[in-house]
């Protein structure tokens, strides 16, 4: 049977018919929203942002019934095409990220939108985690996970989706909802949906039937395998129920929505050794594959030739790699896990003699230190970074995935390098699960150019033949998407493909759920809607849109992620290259508030980018571009006059704490409504008196130079008003609580003459103001030359953003040739170190809500800040979804939409209780925190002051 899988033209009715509410046809929106991982572009005529299952099932009643098809998308982070839709896009991320860990964490109850790094961090404590290991974890979410059938490095084919899924609340096309944990979910499937019910038995009495049809689904499900429909559901199961279950596994879309998932889960093993294989040619890393697997290896990572030598280049690569004479040499990274100590090290022991045996072709040996771990896997995973970094501007980077026998891996992969040189790929590496017989390779293409185009469309159909022929999957864990829908038909025959087209036709008869995506008769389809990758900026250009930034960015949930500003940067430049002005002119209006006024610049996204972008320097720029001309003026004035104008604004919060809060929130409200909301801050009551004038200090026997942050005069401590509560008390704050803390350990430090007109250069920075940031750069950075002694002394400064705006501006000072060996330090990296072994804590906590910051994540500072707040309380808790607060120095006060937006869920976690502290490292981040939780944050350091005394 066949089924007409070709995407419907224009819908019957208009997209207007399913309504407004929580639905959007902005440009700006439509096209930020199109965009994913994948090489592939439509862009949706509106999308759907629904809050509950209830709303999606709706949803769907109404699109089925206006013939309007639709697609789920939830992470973006799929490669093969499946989270695109011409039509209606459903954003199923943003209000479905509940996780219920269950029975102590043997299993755990999520919705779509929650990130495997999400779900695993919460079940981390109870010493479990998912069984499915994608390298995408940090931005991946359960329902992807779920529409893929996502395995990884060390689940294989055990521990995959499929594998440990134990039930779902899932929505079919007709709306009907179904949660198949309940005890009567056969008896609704059976009244409510009853074609569905028999044809589901009716479909697996052909597949039992047929002797031919079960050997070719347990050949191919015998490997990782994401082609097609999950038919390995039809013999594994009897019920209905579970067999409809098990066919939403990796049906992307296509048969209905998870609205929840209940996992089994496995046990995570804390104790990890790790050690690098090198061979003298694939075929021995190959042959020597069957002992390994049998030792019990969890990881077993390949990397070929090609791939050895791009990450031969990068300067942390391991001697052992840098002294090799790369011909051709493979390697294997291998990891031994067990839940103690003593299993590892009989693990370790067990394979010890295999080990020694084996040609290798460099010294070979199991680390269980973290750094040098970190480093050999950075090796492998750094691939993805050097390959598609490089890649020439306009050309989209493709990573591919296929499986076959683990006997055929070696042939495979040389016929593949074959390939490569044949199609003129150059750079193509090929690494993966070795275990698994499942490969990846990376190839750069531009679809723009039809020559090219011809070159990837015979490359693809050399490819399938080679895999085919080699008895494997066309996709292990990637999914079929649209790009391998065509060849489906071809890996699995005729009669079991025919049993795909009437399973979809049963669940979606109309073909409106992801037409086009796991089926389709077009034999082009494949090549049809590439994306182009147009060039923009260089800060951007080598964007993969992969879509890794998006968890860690504060406004995800309000305007645009990093990705999603980089794509309408994108979408801009298309526009005008075809003359399309007017859409142009849209975009870039919208594009004002959505991408450039509600970015935090907290450089989180670089955290996160496998390509190492951070998208705040791209909006830094575009604020330098069109700041106005009197405010680049009069930032340049206050950077001369740095003192009086911190004073002033310690004076102005004096004044307005002494007035009713009703008269300072007037005044600022008409101001930001005559000059603009991007000009002038709001007054929020959270908001303390001002702080102190910073003095300078002298001490001969100074072992540091301490930097007290300008913040500290404009804004007083905590507890210097009353708006104080929980948490609070009085103080003199982060400056005074250092000096005393140096003072009780006996360490001197001198504080720079001039401090008063110093400032790390973040709020010049962070608006585009250049020539106002200049001013302040040369004046700081030649005052500390002078106060380090030429760079003899560290520099410490008490508020983590500071510190890291210090280091940027030594940074970008030229990579300063005049100052090259000055060092910053924050302040509980200076405290952990050199103070607190000196310090007595007399009065400990019973417990504390911390909040590290941007900054202390980028300096890698958050191990200190963990350490100096674990000395002052018994518990320390972090909030599972913690994330930059975005107050960002005034952004905050600019936009307090974007601080709530940020913090609404962490503040909801921390408040499910009462702590006895509230901490941070930052006095903005501590007033964000303050307005969003109620409750008052001070800095770490205050706490520590206290419980030495």
């Amino acid at each position: 049977m066949s089924v007409d899988t070709q995407a419907p033209g224009q819908p019957t009715a208009p997209i207007a018919g399913l309504g407004t509410e929580n639905i959007s046809t902005r440009e700006i929106d439509r096209r930020k929203m199109a965009h994913d991982a994948s090489h592939y572009l439509l862009i949706p005529e509106a999308v759907a942002t629904p809050r509950t299952a209830e709303e999606v099932a709706s949803l769907l009643r109404r699109s089925r019934a206006l013939g309007v098809p639709a697609t789920f998308r939830s992470g973006g982070t799929s490669l093969s095409g499946q989270s695109q839709s011409g039509h209606l896009l459903i954003n199923t991320r943003q209000h479905f990220r509940g996780i219920e860990v269950l029975d102590g964490g043997a299993r755990v109850r999520v919705q779509p939108g929650a990130t495997v790094r999400a779900v695993n961090s919460r079940l981390a404590a109870h010493g479990y985690k998912l069984g499915p290991d994608p390298a995408s974890e940090i931005a991946c979410t359960i329902g992807g996970v779920v529409a893929n059938n996502s395995s990884g490095m060390a689940c294989g084919t055990e521990f995959n989706t499929y594998r440990t899924i134990e039930s779902m609340v899932l929505i079919l096309a007709s709306g009907t909802l179904i949660n198949t944990a309940e005890a009567d979910a056969e008896t609704k499937l059976r009244t409510l949906e009853p074609e569905l019910f028999e044809g589901l038995l009716r479909l697996r009495g052909r597949i039992v039937a047929n002797r031919h049809s079960v050997a070719t689904i347990e050949r191919l499900f015998a490997m990782k395998n994401t082609m097609g429909y999950g038919l390995n559901s039809f013999l594994d199961y009897e019920n209905p129920v579970d067999i409809l279950t098990h066919l939403m596994v990796g049906s992307e879309g296509t048969l209905g929505f998870v609205a929840e998932a209940t996992f089994r889960t496995v046990p995570a093993l804390p104790q990890v050794a790790t050690g690098l294989m090198f061979f003298d040619s694939l075929d021995r890393a190959a042959s020597a594959l069957p002992e390994l697997v049998a030792t019990g290896l969890t990881t077993i990572e390949l990397m070929d030739s090609t791939s050895l030598r791009v990450a031969a280049a990068d300067p942390a690569a391991p001697p052992e790699l840098r002294g090799l004479e790369i011909m051709d040499h493979a390697a294997l990274l291998v990891e031994h896990q067990g839940r103690t100590g003593e299993e590892l090290a009989d693990k370790r022991e067990a394979s010890r003699a295999l080990f020694e045996s084996l040609p290798l072709a460099a010294p070979f040996a199991m680390t269980a230190v973290a750094k040098d771990r970190a480093a050999m896997w950075h090796l492998r995973k750094g691939l993805y970074t050097t390959v598609a970094g490089a890649r020439p501007s306009g050309t989209n980077a493709l990573l591919e995935d296929i499986v076959v026998p683990v006997p055929s891996l070696a042939g495979t992969c040389g016929e593949l390098s074959r390939l490569f040189s044949e199609h003129r790929y150059q750079d193509s590496v090929i690494f993966g699960h070795a275990k698994d017989g499942n490969i990846h390779f990376m190839l750069n293409e531009r679809f723009d150019d039809p020559v090219e185009l011809a070159r990837y469309q015979a490359f693809t159909e050399d490819m399938v033949d080679l895999v085919l022929g080699n008895g494997g999957s066309l996709k292990a864990e990637h999914g079929t998407g649209r790009i391998m829908a065509p060849f489906v038909r071809r890996q699995y025959g005729d009669e079991l493909y025919g049993i795909m087209c009437e399973l979809k036709a049963l669940i979606d008869p109309e073909n409106l759920l992801n037409p086009g995506v796991l089926i389709n008769e077009d034999p082009l389809a494949y090549i049809a809607d590439l994306k182009v990758a147009p060039t923009v900026e260089a800060e951007v250009d080598r964007c993969v849109e992969c879509g890794y930034c998006e968890p860690v960015c504060p406004s995800k949930d309000l305007t645009t992620t990093p990705r999603q500003r980089i794509v309408l940067r994108r979408e801009i430049a298309a526009a005008e290259d075809r003359g399309d002005a007017a859409l142009a002119k849209e975009l870039r209006k919208d594009y004002d508030y959505d991408g450039v006024q509600t970015c935090a610049v907290d450089g989180m996204c670089v955290t996160a980018c496998p390509v190492l972008i951070n998208t705040g320097d791209l909006v830094r720029r575009l604020r330098k571009e069109s700041a106005n001309p009197v405010a680049v003026a009069g930032w340049k004035t206050a950077a001369k006059h740095w003192s009086t104008v911190t004073v002033a604004g310690g004076r102005a919060l004096d004044l307005a704490k002494a007035m009713p809060p009703v008269l300072p929130k007037a005044a600022t409200a008409v101001a930001r409504a005559v000059a603009g909301a991007d000009t002038v801050p709001s007054y929020e009551t959270v908001l303390p008196a001002g702080g102190t004038k910073r003095t300078p200090l002298e001490d001969p026997a100074a072992v540091a130079v301490y930097f007290p942050a300008c913040i500290g005069t404009m804004f007083g401590p905590a507890g210097s008003d009353s708006d104080s509560d929980s948490g609070g008390g009085k103080g003199g704050g982060v400056s005074a609580a250092f000096l005393e803390l140096c003072s009780r350990a006996g360490v001197g430090v001198r504080i720079p003459a001039g401090i008063d007109g110093l400032c790390c250069g973040t709020p010049w920075k962070s608006k585009g103001f250049g020539k106002g940031y200049a001013v302040m750069t040369e004046r700081v950075l030649a005052n500390l030359w002078e106060t380090t002694g030429g760079g003899a002394l560290p520099v410490v400064c008490d508020a983590a953003s500071c510190t890291e705006g210090l280091d940027t501006m030594k940074r970008l000072a030229g990579e300063s040739p005049e100052y090259p060996g000055l060092q910053f330090i924050d302040s509980v990296e200076f405290v952990r170190e050199t103070l607190l072994p000196q310090l007595a804590v007399t009065r400990k906590l019973p417990s504390m809500a911390l909040h590290p910051t941007c900054s202390s994540t980028q300096l890698g500072a958050n191990d200190a800040l963990q350490a100096v707040a674990a000395a002052v309380a018994e518990e320390v808790f972090v909030p599972p979804s913690w994330g930059c607060c975005a107050f960002a120095g005034d952004r905050g006060l600019l936009h307090p939409e974007l601080t709530a937006s940020a913090t609404d869920k962490q503040a909801a976690e921390i408040n499910e209780r009462e702590f006895a502290a509230y901490a941070s490292v930052n006095r903005t981040c501590e007033i964000g925190m303050t307005a969003a939780t109620g409750h008052t944050y001070r800095h770490v350091l205050e706490y520590l002051a206290e419980a030495t005394r």
